[in-house]
């Protein structure tokens, strides 16, 4: 089976500054890489760590995809390739772990049978085959769970409303310190490290020709998952009847009013937020 494109989405969290999203996709897979906002100074050229780590993964691990690997091989490869690009475009080696570029990623491969995905971090994707209920992919809406509920502890030890901006130095030191667990125990994310291939999760599902899925970054899972506006089943009929521009829209207009995060919680006002829909054919 291949995958037809229906729609795309990548909006900013903040139109003056990059998108640390990305995605690419064809007739063999799709993916879908969010790029983890730096905690510091960059250590790479371009606008952003996170840029540079989102669209390079995307470009290479779509290449390898083209040129036969299977999903778990090509991220293998992908992966290796960005460790390499890594050391050698680096201003310096990072001193601690917070400093490595890192993202979330969700890759979808059809096969005969069905898709296989592998994902790291909070990316989803949804499956919606005929009348049954949509099947979630990833652990995007338990993850962002957590996040708020963490938003808000650190806003109320701080006394500072939870999206004044990731880069306060009030919130610096617990976001470095969780960042420093990445790539170790159960927590991988997309990275310039090869070992982490082995640590993506992968699931298959079965799925049938005219079946649609939606890759999603959580910046615009944000509407189900963490602003109630809807919820698995719901956005993806969305998505499907309005299309994701008009989704795009309302996700910024719930931010909008709620700037600061004190009805919901999390540490930027707007998230980079970017969708793939596709059908099985």
């Amino acid at each position: 089976m291949n995958l037809q494109l229906l729609d795309s989405l990548s909006l900013p969290g903040d139109p003056a500054k990059a998108n640390e999203d990305a995605f690419s996709h064809d007739a063999v897979a799709a993916v879908v890489i969010d790029g983890a906002t730096p905690l510091g100074d960059s250590l790479m050229p371009g606008p952003s760590d996170a840029t540079w780590i989102a669209q390079f993964g995307a470009r290479r691990l779509m290449a390898h995809l083209r040129d036969g690997d299977g999903a778990r091989k090509a991220l293998r490869a992908t992966l290796a390739d960005t460790q390499k690009s890594f050391e050698a475009l680096r201003r310096h080696e990072p001193e601690e772990v917070w400093q490595t570029p890192c993202g979330s990623m969700m890759l979808a491969v059809p096969d005969e049978g069905g898709v296989e995905f592998l994902w790291f971090g909070d990316c989803a994707a949804l499956v919606k085959q005929g009348d049954a209920a949509v099947t979630v992919i990833g652990e995007s809406f338990d993850k962002r769970a957590a996040e708020a509920q963490r938003a808000q502890k650190i806003g109320k030890e701080k006394n500072l409303s939870p999206a004044a901006g990731i880069n306060r130095p009030e919130f610096l030191t617990a976001l470095r310190a969780a960042r420093n667990r990445i790539n170790s125990g159960e927590s991988w994310l997309f990275s310039p490290d090869v070992k982490a291939a082995s640590h993506a999760a992968r699931r298959m599902v079965k799925a049938a020709p005219g079946s649609t899925i939606l890759l999603a970054s959580d910046g615009l899972l944000a509407l189900a998952s963490d602003y109630g506006a809807y919820n698995a089943d719901s956005l993806m009929a969305a998505a499907m009847d309005k299309g994701l521009a008009a989704l795009g829209e309302e996700l910024r207009v719930i931010e909008a009013g709620d700037a600061l995060g004190d009805k919901f919680p999390r540490f930027k006002k707007s998230d980079d937020a970017t969708g793939l829909l596709l059908k099985l054919s």
